[in-house]
Parts: structure tokens; sequence; C-alpha cells
């Protein structure tokens, strides 16, 4: 997977469809690209607003983080997204730091 397709996607407001093994819910996902940055363990990982696909809490749209390195295809969709869902933090707030690319 090449991370410059999500730098594209989030740069662009594109939707990604993400194939993500890094949780019980393996499969794909839609999601909205908001971030790119060190998580509090020091792994890089994106930041994005869940819309479609497997879940493992089954709770609907919202807040996901996805480590990049479980992330084994990232494809960016046609459909584009408005911009910052609520609660967005662009320096990464209290979760994430050394931010690689954001909204």
């Amino acid at each position: 997977m090449s991370i410059s397709v999500i730098y594209a996607a989030i740069q662009s407001r594109s939707l990604i469809q993400l194939y993500y093994s890094g949780d019980a819910a393996i499969g794909y996902r839609v999601v909205e690209p908001h971030m790119v940055a060190l998580n509090q363990a020091n792994h890089l990982a994106l930041s994005a607003w869940f819309r479609a696909g497997a879940s493992e809490s089954q709770e609907g749209e919202g807040w996901r983080d996805y480590l990049i390195d479980e992330i084994t295809t990232a494809t960016m969709l046609p459909e584009h997204f408005s911009g910052p869902r609520p609660g967005y933090k662009p320096d990464g707030g209290k979760k994430f730091h050394s931010v690689q690319c954001a909204l």
C-alpha cells in the first residue's frame, strides 16, 4: 500500500476505501481521511471518519484510528467530503503527534 494515496485523498478531501487487518473485523472500510500522524505508541496511524464497511465496534459512523502498517490497500474514491468533522484537531490533540499530513 502506498501512503501517497492516503495523502492525496486528504489533500483533495476524497473518500478512500481501505482494507484493514488491524482488528477483529478484518475487511473493507470507506472513510473520510483527516490526518496521518504518530499515535501515543509512536506508530504511524490514520485518523478518519468511518462511513461504511467492516467495524469491530459496530457503532456506525464516527472517528476511528487505523495503523498504517495494517492497511493492505487504499483506493481513492471519486466522492468528496465537505471538510473536517466535529471534534477534529489538526494539531493531533492528545492522541497524535508529529503530524505528517492533515486537512
